[in-house]
């Protein structure tokens, strides 16, 4: 409820916040908000304009763009979302672990870490698709073997810094189970830096999921996804732009709003950030009472 209340109480987080969930639930509502079937083909509508049929005319194939630019919502950001889940799940057990345990537990499992971040996670990309062969799963799948070892490096960090204070240790003299040890004492201390770097990660994954559909890798024809948009619209980029405005529009508003959010998150749940912003806060203020005073004094 705290972090909903700061949020709310900064204008560009608060409009942040409001584009994620509409874009969300859009995505989960995609068939009864789109006006018509994604795929639906109309040769006779081939690069139709905007019309109040369809706002935001037709593709090569008569399709409906803005139904096309919702269905897109879930390749997108929708699974973006379950592969962001599924690596910070995997991350936290391995980070926790690691972090909590100590001893061979971490070093076996930070090498691990160790030999995964070495290979660069474009090229471990570009190997699993080579492997699976190209669609939005396998590059899903390539993310969570790609970013669960990071995820679980900058747990453990978080982990241990809390796994040596002394309330833990006293739990552990009471032969409290490890498994409520970590889930009454060191989640919650660990959870904002769960939250940043989750939040942090997000919005980069969705530009690369874009990137690789763009590239002809990710979510196969004829299903929407706005990378592939920005691909099939190229061809007439000069002459039909608002076939390429409208996806990447779509990715940078997105975008954009995933980045605010993340800062404002970092903002709250750092105390060094939000003292430093407050300072910085007071500080314009005081310049500005000092200058209406000058300019009462002349």
């Amino acid at each position: 409820m705290k972090v909903l209340v700061h949020i709310m109480r900064d204008k560009w987080s608060a409009v942040s916040f409001a584009v994620i969930s509409a874009t969300l639930l859009l995505g989960l509502c995609a068939p009864l908000i789109a006006p018509h079937p994604p795929n639906e083909v109309h040769m006779d509508l081939r690069f139709a304009g905007m019309s109040w049929q369809y706002w935001l005319g037709n593709d090569h194939l008569g399709r409906c763009v803005l139904s096309r630019l919702i269905y897109g919502i879930r390749p997108s950001v929708l699974g973006v979302l379950a592969a962001l889940a599924a690596s910070v799940g995997i991350g936290a057990i391995a980070g926790f672990a690691a972090g909590y345990f100590r001893g061979r537990v971490d070093a076996v499992l930070m090498r691990i870490c160790d030999c995964m971040l070495s290979f660069p996670g474009y090229v471990m990309t570009l190997a699993v698709v080579g492997m699976l062969g190209a669609g939005l799963t396998h590059i899903l799948i390539a993310f969570v073997l790609m970013k669960w070892a990071w995820f679980a490096r900058v747990i453990r960090t978080a982990v241990m810094q809390v796994a040596e204070a002394s309330y833990v240790q006293f739990a552990k003299t009471l032969r409290t189970s490890h498994l409520k040890i970590m889930a009454k004492h060191i989640l919650p201390v660990a959870l904002p830096d769960i939250a940043v770097i989750s939040s942090s990660s997000f919005g980069s994954m969705i530009l690369q999921v874009s990137g690789l559909s763009f590239l002809g890798l990710g979510i196969e024809a004829p299903h929407a996804e706005w990378g592939m948009m920005l691909n099939e619209a190229r061809t007439v980029m000069f002459s039909r732009p608002e076939l390429m405005l409208a996806p990447g529009l779509a990715i940078m508003v997105v975008v954009s709003a995933v980045n605010f959010l993340s800062d404002s998150l970092q903002t709250l749940l750092d105390p060094k950030l939000m003292h430093a912003g407050r300072q910085k806060k007071a500080g314009f203020g005081a310049a500005l009472l000092a200058k209406a005073a000058r300019k009462e004094a002349v």
